[in-house]
């Protein structure tokens, strides 16, 4: 009988990232969905998405640095973003395309503390 069933010799450990996704989202609908003074918690929800993803990519050895996935999922997040403002959701929007920039903020200060010129 085997020690540990259902854990392969090749995956020692599960991933965390799936409960951060799962929490992001949640928090990111609930800052929206109430408005007002909840939205600094939707803009949390959509940085704890993008770390999770930034996270998931670099867990999976897709990413061999992190700032590269954080300025390229910032990027895309902050377009999304421009893209909800134009169709007129102005709190999504503001959510989405804040998110992006503090995403890209974060892909820039990774790539200043890894190439060592902060």
């Amino acid at each position: 009988m085997e020690e540990q069933p259902g854990l392969s010799d090749q995956y020692r450990r599960s991933s965390p990232w799936p409960v951060f996704i799962a929490l992001g989202f949640a928090l990111s609908e609930l800052g929206i969905l109430f408005g007002g003074v909840l939205v600094p918690v939707a803009v949390g929800g959509v940085v704890l998405l993008e770390a999770s993803v930034i996270g998931i990519l670099r867990e999976s050895e897709y990413a061999s640095s992190l700032w590269a996935p954080a300025i390229g999922v910032g990027a895309l997040f902050a377009l999304a973003g421009g893209a909800l403002l134009y169709w007129g959701l102005r709190i999504r929007a503001a959510t989405v395309l804040g998110a992006g920039v503090i995403a890209v903020l974060a892909g820039i200060g990774f790539w200043l503390g890894e190439t060592g010129r902060f």
